[in-house]
């Protein structure tokens, strides 16, 4: 592939994120609450407003109140909900946005009563013991919730991806804790990307798929497959042969131990690909693996091409697909000995992005 880049960017399928998003609309049989938090995990918020708005989605989820407020920005008009727990200071906003809290705690209920009330969903903590009320510390706040009633609740899994009962715990957890609410609320949502894939059709209201979306899968054993939302590309701007005993990048980390050529990337730790990488990762020139050379710099990688036909334009791609060969953001996170959501969320806005595949 031949250079068109100044140099990296991140390419973005958002018709695969639109597949992905029917695939999990299809296998859980409701509709989708998607999660756009944190910029649409790194690959931007209105894009991702824009391609899943055509899946007619329930409504979004985002973490923050500016979050929300900036989706309502870009004209989202269906329900937005906030899933992190929000200070009484920004209960106010929250209302202003036509966001909807989750609210747990009786402080936390009050506080929005006090801002003027609306929609509400219920956070129940089944085991997470991040946020929510304690499954069996309902009847603590029983009261509020009869005088304000939820529009909906939730909880959320430690540990979906796994096969060790603990899922179902938290589901029998959470059907204990709805069971002793006043009443049933409207809207009832537990599952996340993995336990989509893991559990088929909901029992419940709505599903919330997160990672799944942008081409993450939830092990290969999964009973569905996302396709790839994300390609990281960036051009050869130099190659060089090396002697045995040449050394390569900060610290000297490699010393070549025969002759070897060397070829630079310009994208490194500060567009978000991880220094971690360094002597760890590959990269794939023409559709072939060539190993990450030295240590990653902020701006430029340089990776072994010895055994790899190549020359200056040519373009590397870090993450994604090149030829029938598929570099996944799975693959490349365990590399880095990081999480995909680090992964995804840590690309940087210095790389330029660009949408395709989108249908209307």
């Amino acid at each position: 592939m031949k250079n068109t880049l100044a140099r990296a960017r991140v390419e973005i399928d958002l018709g695969a994120l639109q597949r992905n998003g029917a695939a999990v609309a299809r296998r859980s049989g409701v509709r989708l609450l998607p999660m756009i938090k944190a910029d649409a995990y790194g690959l931007g918020a209105a894009a991702a407003l824009r391609a899943l708005d055509v899946l007619e989605p329930w409504g979004y989820g985002v973490a923050t109140v500016r979050e929300g407020e900036e989706l309502r920005e870009l004209g989202a008009a269906r329900p937005i909900v906030v899933f992190t727990p929000l200070l009484e200071k920004d209960l106010t906003r929250a209302r202003s946005a036509r966001l909807t809290p989750t609210l747990g705690f009786g402080t936390e209920i009050e506080g929005w009563r006090r801002a003027g009330g609306g929609a509400w969903h219920l956070s129940i903590d089944t085991g997470m013991s991040r946020a929510g009320i304690p499954w069996r510390q309902i009847g603590e706040i029983r009261h509020l919730i009869e005088l304000s009633p939820p529009e909906g609740a939730f909880t959320h899994f430690h540990s979906a991806e796994l096969d060790d009962g603990t899922m179902e715990e938290q589901e029998r957890r959470f059907r204990e804790a709805i069971a002793s609410l006043p009443s049933r609320p409207k809207l009832l949502h537990t599952a996340n990307s993995a336990a989509i894939a893991r559990q088929g059709r909901s029992d419940w209201d709505l599903v919330r798929p997160g990672v799944f979306l942008y081409g993450v899968a939830s092990g290969t054993r999964a009973a569905i497959q996302p396709e790839p939302v994300v390609n990281l590309r960036a051009p050869i701007v130099e190659i060089r042969d090396l002697e045995a005993g040449d050394t390569v990048s900060y610290g000297a980390t490699l010393r070549v131990e025969r002759a070897a050529r060397i070829a630079t990337l310009s994208v490194g730790y500060a567009d978000g690909y991880p220094r971690s990488l360094s002597e760890r990762g590959s990269v794939l020139v023409g559709g072939t693996l060539a190993p990450v050379a030295g240590t990653v710099t902020m701006d430029m990688t340089m990776i072994d091409v010895t055994t790899v036909r190549c020359e200056v334009g040519d373009i590397a791609t870090l993450i994604g697909r090149a030829g029938d060969t598929v570099l996944s953001v799975e693959r490349v996170a365990d590399d880095a000995g990081r999480s995909p959501y680090e992964l995804l969320t840590g690309l940087r806005s210095r790389l330029e992005r660009v949408y395709t595949g989108e249908r209307g």
